[in-house]
C-alpha cells in the first residue's frame, strides 16, 4: 500500500521490519523486486547479500548470480558462483550448482571455462546424481563439434566404474553384462571379445546354481554377438562348445537345456544337421529333460522326419513313463498327422499306466480326442472307466454335460444322481477317518457335491423339468457358519476359527452317526496330544 501511495521509503521500512522476522525466500525475493522496480540495483544487491546469509543454499546463490548476470555484471556473477563452493559445506555442493555454473559460462561465451566445470563435476559428483550433468555436457560438446571426445570421456569414466566394481567382486555378473553392453555399443570387436573372455573366466562355484544361471547367459550373449554382429558362425560354435564343457562334473550337478538347444539350432543354421542331432543326442544322454526332448522333436518336425520324432517320443516315455506331457504330445502329433489309430494307441497305453503325474489331464485329452472323432460311444466308455478310478465331482459334471450336449438329458440326470450318491458316500467315509486331514477332506468333498448339484440344477432349468428341479432343490444344502479349534504345534487348543459348512437336509437322519464319528475323531486327537 505504501508503494502504491508513492511512499517508497515507507515501503522499504516495512520490508526491513518484515525481514527481521526471518521470513521465507519469497519474502526476500519480493524485497529484491521492489528495489529493482525503483532502479536501486545497489540496494537489491545488498538484499541478496543478506538473503544468502539467511538462506545459505545453492538455490539462493544461483538466484543471486543470475541477478548479477541480468545486470550484465558477468564478473560479479562468476564471483557469486565461486563464493558458493567456498562458503557452503562440501556435502551441500551438488550437481545443480555445477550445471548452473557451466551454463552461465556458456552464456558468457567462455567454452573452456564451461568445459573445465563440466569435467570437474563429472569426476567428483556421485554418479547417481550426475545424469543430467552428463546429458548437458554431451549437448555442450555437440555444439562445439567435439562430440566424439566427450563420449569417449564418458565411456572411459563408466568403464573405470565397472572395473572398480568387478575388482571388488569378479562374480558380479550383472556388472559384466552392463560392461559388455557398453563395449558392444562403442568399442572395437577386439575389446568386446576381451571383455567377454574375462567375464566367462570367472566360473561360479559348482553348487551355486543361481549364479550359474546368470553366468550361462554371459556365454549366450557372447555367442549371439559373434553370430549376429560379427557374422562368425564358427566362433559362435566354439563359444557354445566351451560353455558346455564349463558346466561342472559333466552336467551331473545340473544342466541347462537352453544352451544345448541354442547350440543345436546354430548347427542347423550352419547346415550341419548331423552335428545338431549329435549334440541333442549327447544332451539326452547327460540331461534327459523335457525341454530337450521337446526341442529335439521340434527340430525333427521341422525337417519332416516323423519316424525320428516317434523314436524320440518313445525314448522320452521310456525315460519318464509318468510324464503326461510326453504321452499327450505324442498323441497330439499322431493326430495332427491324421494317424488316428496311432494316436488312440498312444493314449490307451498312457492311461493304462499305474502312475502318472497328471492323470486327469491325459484322460481328458483321450476323451476330447474321441469326441473330436465323433466317437461318442468310445468317449462314454472312457468316462465309465475313469469313474472306476475316481469319484471326483468334476468328472461326473463333465460326463453329464457331454450327455446333455448330445441330447441325452435322462442319461445326464442319471449321471448326476450317481455322482451325488458317490460324493455323499465319500463325505461319510472322510468323517470316519481319524487322521488330521479327514475333516478338511470332508469339507472339500462337500463343496464338490454342492458344485455338482448346481450343475444338475442348471440342467433341469434348461430342460424345463419341474419334477427334476424339485428333486435337485430337495438335495441343496444350507450354508452355516461353524467354529473349530485351532491347535498349536503340541496339539493343544490355542484358539478358535470360524468356517462355513454345508448341511444337507436329506442327510439329517445320518447326523447322529456323523456326530459320533466326529466325536471319536476329536477324542483320538486329544489322546495323541497327551501321549506326545
Amino acid at each position: 500500500m505504501e508503494e502504491m501511495l508513492g511512499n517508497f521509503a515507507g515501503a522499504r521500512n516495512v520490508f526491513e521490519r518484515w525481514m527481521k522476522w526471518a521470513p521465507d525466500e519469497n519474502a526476500w525475493m519480493a524485497f529484491v523486486r521492489f528495489e529493482l522496480r525503483h532502479g536501486t540495483v545497489a540496494n537489491a544487491r545488498n538484499v541478496f547479500e543478506r538473503f544468502i546469509q539467511s538462506f545459505p543454499t545453492i538455490k539462493a546463490y544461483i538466484k543471486y548470480a543470475r541477478f548479477e548476470e541480468r545486470q550484465r555484471q558477468t564478473g560479479k556473477a562468476r564471483e557469486v558462483f565461486e563464493r558458493l563452493s567456498d562458503e557452503l559445506p562440501e556435502e551441500l555442493v551438488t550437481a545443480d550448482y555445477y550445471l548452473a555454473f557451466a551454463k552461465f559460462e556458456e552464456r558468457a561465451r567462455e567454452p573452456e571455462r564451461a568445459r573445465a566445470i563440466y569435467k570437474y563435476a563429472i569426476e567428483n559428483i556421485p554418479k547417481a546424481e550426475a545424469q543430467e550433468l552428463y546429458s548437458a555436457y554431451s549437448a555442450f560438446e555437440r555444439q562445439r563439434g567435439d562430440r566424439a571426445g566427450v563420449e569417449e570421456a564418458i565411456y572411459t569414466k563408466k568403464r573405470i566404474e565397472y572395473e572398480e566394481t568387478l575388482t571388488e567382486n569378479p562374480r558380479n555378473y550383472n556388472a559384466w553384462f552392463d560392461l559388455a553392453r557398453m563395449e558392444e555399443a562403442n568399442s572395437t570387436p577386439e575389446r568386446i571379445r576381451e571383455v567377454y573372455e574375462r567375464a566367462i573366466a570367472h566360473t561360479p562355484p559348482p553348487d551355486e546354481k543361481r549364479y550359474w544361471r546368470r553366468y550361462i547367459y554371459l556365454w549366450i550373449n557372447y555367442a549371439t554377438w559373434e553370430e549376429l554382429e560379427m557374422g562368425d558362425l564358427d566362433r559362435a560354435r566354439q563359444v557354445y562348445r566351451s560353455c558346455l564343457k564349463s558346466i561342472p562334473d559333466k552336467h551331473k550337478w545340473f544342466s541347462f537345456s537352453k544352451i544345448w538347444l541354442l547350440a543345436a539350432n546354430l548347427e542347423i543354421r550352419r547346415h550341419d544337421v548331423a552335428e545338431a542331432r549329435k549334440l541333442l543326442g549327447q544332451a539326452l544322454g547327460m540331461a534327459p529333460k523335457e525341454k530337450i526332448f521337446r526341442g529335439y522333436i521340434n527340430v525333427e518336425l521341422a525337417l519332416g522326419e516323423m519316424d525320428r520324432c516317434r523314436r524320440i517320443f518313445a525314448k522320452w516315455i521310456e525315460t519318464n513313463p509318468y510324464s503326461v506331457t510326453a504321452w499327450k504330445e505324442f498323441a497330439e502329433m499322431e493326430a495332427s498327422l491324421g494317424e488316428t489309430s496311432r494316436a488312440r494307441a498312444v493314449l490307451e497305453l498312457g492311461v493304462s499306466q499305474d502312475e502318472l503325474d497328471m492323470p486327469e489331464l491325459l484322460w481328458k485329452t483321450y476323451i476330447d480326442f474321441e469326441i473330436g472323432e465323433d466317437n461318442a460311444d468310445a468317449a462314454r466308455k472312457l468316462y465309465d472307466r475313469l469313474l472306476e478310478k475316481t469319484r471326483h465331482g468334476k468328472v461326473y459334471q463333465s460326463y453329464a454335460q457331454f450327455e446333455s450336449t448330445n441330447g441325452h438329458v435322462d442319461k445326464a440326470r442319471k449321471i448326476y444322481r450317481d455322482g451325488d450318491r458317490a460324493l455323499k458316500s465319500a463325505v461319510t467315509e472322510a468323517f470316519a477317518g481319524t487322521d488330521g486331514e479327514s475333516e478338511g477332506l470332508a469339507i472339500t468333498l462337500k463343496q464338490e457335491r454342492v458344485n455338482l448339484l448346481k450343475a444338475w440344477k442348471d440342467l433341469e432349468t434348461k430342460a424345463g423339468s419341474e419334477e427334476g428341479l424339485a428333486e435337485v432343490e430337495k438335495k441343496m444344502p444350507r450354508k452355516v457358519k461353524r467354529k473349530r479349534p485351532l491347535l498349536d504345534e503340541h496339539g493343544n487348543t490355542s484358539g478358535w476359527e470360524e468356517y462355513y459348512d454345508y448341511v444337507f437336509e436329506e442327510d439329517d437322519g445320518a447326523a447322529p452317526h456323523l456326530k459320533l464319528l466326529q466325536a471319536a475323531q476329536s477324542w483320538k486327537k486329544a489322546m495323541s496330544a497327551q501321549q506326545s
